[in-house]
């Protein structure tokens, strides 16, 4: 038998550029970007989640330790109630129970503050996540900052109390226990004066304060210099403000919102319904080489307005452009992003500004 073959050519079929062009493409929509951080690279998807679950953890936490607070606050007032009730319900009842209520109160405050600190470390992790990963994503473009994230790191790996005892003590103090120590101190005078007759005389009551073999007064001195350390104690502890878990200011140092102008404040009722509170407002420096690349690129990318004015450098005596540029805490990074494209040697100094009125941001005169 024979058997007839036939030689089949196979010919190459080469991908067009409409082919290279629609691949190309797939591979764009399927490759997802990746978080590269110290070598690790994690998608976004699983970054994103992680950071969730995180956060919701750090939450719980925060909250666990709050709830603990208020049970110190509590136990501070029912034994307050019960102590006066007590004391005032039987007028052979001797003094000294309120003063051993003030001591457990006082002690009750210690502990409250060391739980405060376990709150502000928590707090502190939450705080970070809301204000460099959460609000960073409602100002695009999305670019959390490094610190950021080395803080965070930093915290978790070697944790440590982002607050002082003091500032803890003070804080609880003036914020709770300083009304139930002015309390007791009240009650303890009344007490005295009251009962088990009312005194005739200041001698008659120094006679009442003693307790057992020390004299009357020994008890009010000490009374009196316990509370001058309270009171001195809470008002040197106010600018102490590294609490994290607190309504404070978070760029900069400032401790309050900028006063508006006479002309911009409003009148009537507006005046009560106004704000009290707003963006901060920043002011930026910029010494560069290239002003006009640079403030072309905050005008392009900020809508920003930019100001040139001249300078010099007096050790390379060299003339240098400086830009001012009036922006709010949440254009910082893209401040910075804009000008690191055009010139990556420029020198900028961001600052917060009292008051900025007209171009965008509040109006110079009352309408």
């Amino acid at each position: 038998m024979v058997y007839l073959t036939r030689k089949i050519k196979v010919r190459k079929i080469m991908p067009t550029k409409s082919t290279k062009a629609k691949k190309s493409k797939k591979q764009e929509k399927i490759e997802e970007p990746v978080w590269t951080y110290r070598g690790y690279k994690l998608q976004t998807s699983e970054f994103v989640t992680a950071m969730v679950h995180f956060f919701r953890a750090e939450i719980q936490r925060a909250n666990v330790w709050r709830q603990r607070l208020d049970t110190t606050t509590n136990w501070a007032v029912v034994a307050t109630g019960a102590t006066l009730s007590i004391a005032f319900s039987q007028s052979e009842v001797h003094h000294g129970i309120i003063l051993l209520n003030t001591l457990l109160v006082l002690w009750f405050l210690f502990i409250e503050a060391r739980r405060y600190r376990y709150y502000e470390l928590w707090s502190y992790r939450v705080r970070l996540m809301e204000t460099d990963f959460y609000a960073a994503m409602l100002v695009p473009p999305f670019h959390p900052s490094p610190e950021w994230a080395e803080n965070l790191a930093e915290n978790l790996l070697t944790p440590s109390f982002p607050i002082s005892l003091s500032e803890a003590f003070g804080r609880r103090l003036r914020r709770n226990y300083l009304w139930i120590f002015l309390i007791l101190y009240a009650s303890w005078v009344a007490k005295i004066w009251l009962f088990p007759t009312p005194a005739k005389d200041f001698a008659e009551f120094i006679e009442r304060s003693q307790v057992g073999p020390i004299s009357g007064e020994i008890m009010i001195g000490l009374g009196v210099a316990l509370y001058v350390f309270l009171g001195v104690f809470a008002v040197i502890t106010i600018n102490l403000t590294r609490a994290t878990g607190e309504v404070l200011p978070r760029f900069g140092y400032e401790t309050a919102t900028a006063a508006p102008s006479e002309q911009g404040k409003p009148k009537g009722l507006r005046a009560l319904l106004a704000p009290r509170s707003r963006r901060r407002q920043l002011l930026a420096l910029i010494i560069t080489d290239q002003p006009d690349a640079v403030s072309n690129r905050i005008l392009t990318d900020m809508k920003r307005g930019v100001t040139a004015l001249a300078g010099k450098g007096m050790y390379t005596g060299k003339d240098r452009s400086i830009l001012l540029c009036a922006l709010t805490v949440t254009e910082a990074h893209n401040l910075k992003s804009a000008v690191a494209k055009e010139d990556s040697k420029a020198v900028v100094i961001v600052s917060p500004a009292q008051e900025i009125l007209g171009g965008g941001f509040a109006p110079l005169t009352e309408k």
